[in-house]
């Protein structure tokens, strides 16, 4: 089947409904079931609980050495647990080796066979497998189709762009069509506009193969995009587990609010909170700042109030005194084309991050270097973290 016959899948309609998760009944395909990796006296995993669910886009979020890979290589067979269990479809994968479990492993160096063509790697799976002779050349036919690729199966790996080469080896890993594909930085050797592209077709691919995905990364784009649901990790542990936009807007920690995308995050103390808003004193803001809050904040309570850059509008003119309200000068500008982002410095020295889409072609005189700006955001914009 062809590119332009082949048809595409509402993949907008299919996420928005999808949250298997939240339904008491759903099963899921994978447990980790408070699962302990030591090495060498080090804790890499420290008591992992966590269930993904069959169809599910998941993503394992988080910098290098914080456990992620290891608890994939875990899932994969590749390490065993020294305490909890992994379960797949309800079965205890304990003493089960790599090759006898329904999972497919994508790595991040790709590891095709440099003497091998194009269709041979893809097979290569399939006649360890024992697949016989007609049905490997349909599913390497398929798979060929599938990623975009017919014309391409006689060439070896170093005839290929390395977007040609991930999705060889893409294909090579759904051929025996595991139960679950494990994606290790899939697409961390690629161009960022290939990458961008590629996170999409991925997506699609997903939903047309109706499989589990679960994607290990340290790109907070690449699992924001990607996934239906994102667990970031610290220190072996995971500290925050939603869809995408949860985790972004609604941080439970400042960690997690840093690591996801950029943030200000400004220091205060409650002054006054009734469940629906609370107002903070901080020395970053004369006249405090006064932000709606479902939480509970005791009064005299330290709390952080983060708010993204792009949350944030920058004026020339200032403002009507209020909360929520900072003066500075513009130290540095990025122009990105789409969006701009302001780096603005306050009286305290403090450097403050305010970003601006630019959705028309400026009338007015612009930011510039050097002005006096005054940067404001609303009550709802910012997110109250206690920890």
């Amino acid at each position: 089947m062809t590119e332009r016959s082949r048809p595409r899948l509402n993949i907008g309609a299919v996420r928005s409904t999808f949250a298997p998760w939240l339904d008491p009944a759903a099963k899921p395909l994978v447990e980790f079931d408070q699962v302990v990796k030591r090495f060498d006296g080090e804790t890499a995993v420290a008591g992992v609980s966590l269930a993904i669910y069959p169809r599910e886009f998941f993503a394992l979020l988080g910098p290098s050495g914080c456990g992620k890979t290891t608890l994939m290589r875990l899932l994969a067979g590749f390490e065993t647990p020294d305490e909890g269990r992994v379960l797949l479809a309800g079965e205890d994968l304990a003493g089960k080796p790599p090759h006898q479990r329904p999972v497919n492993m994508m790595f991040q160096s790709y590891a095709l066979f440099p003497h091998l063509s194009v269709e041979q790697n893809i097979a290569f799976g399939l006649k360890r497998q024992g697949v016989a002779k007609a049905e490997i050349a349909e599913r390497v036919t398929e798979m060929l189709a599938l990623v975009r690729l017919e014309g391409l199966a006689r060439r070896k790996p170093h005839q290929l762009s390395g977007g040609q080469r991930q999705r060889v080896a893409l294909a090579r890993a759904i051929a025996p069509r595991p139960k679950m594909l494990l994606l290790d930085e899939p697409l961390a050797a690629l161009d960022k506009k290939l990458r961008e592209e590629t996170q999409f077709e991925l997506m699609a691919l997903q939903q047309q193969l109706g499989m589990t995905f679960l994607i290990v990364t340290h790109d907070q784009e690449e699992a924001m995009v990607t996934a239906d649901r994102i667990a970031v990790m610290r220190a072996g542990q995971i500290v925050q587990i939603g869809r995408p936009a949860d985790v972004y807007e609604a941080p439970n920690s400042r960690y997690v609010a840093d690591f996801i995308g950029d943030v200000n995050i400004f220091e205060g103390v409650a002054q006054h909170a009734d469940g629906a808003s609370v107002r903070m004193a901080s020395a970053e803001a004369p006249q405090g700042f006064d932000i709606v809050e479902d939480d509970i904040l005791k009064v005299g309570s330290t709390a952080w109030l983060a708010v993204r850059p792009e949350k944030i509008q920058v004026h020339l003119d200032a403002p009507p005194p209020g909360p929520n309200r900072l003066a500075g000068k513009v130290a540095d500008i990025g122009y990105l084309g789409d969006w701009t982002t302001y780096l603005v410095e306050l009286e305290s020295g403090r450097t403050v991050r305010a970003a601006r889409a630019n959705a028309a072609r400026f009338v007015e005189r612009p930011v510039d270097w050097g002005d006096q700006v005054w940067l404001t955001f609303a009550r709802d914009a910012g997110v109250v973290l206690t920890r």
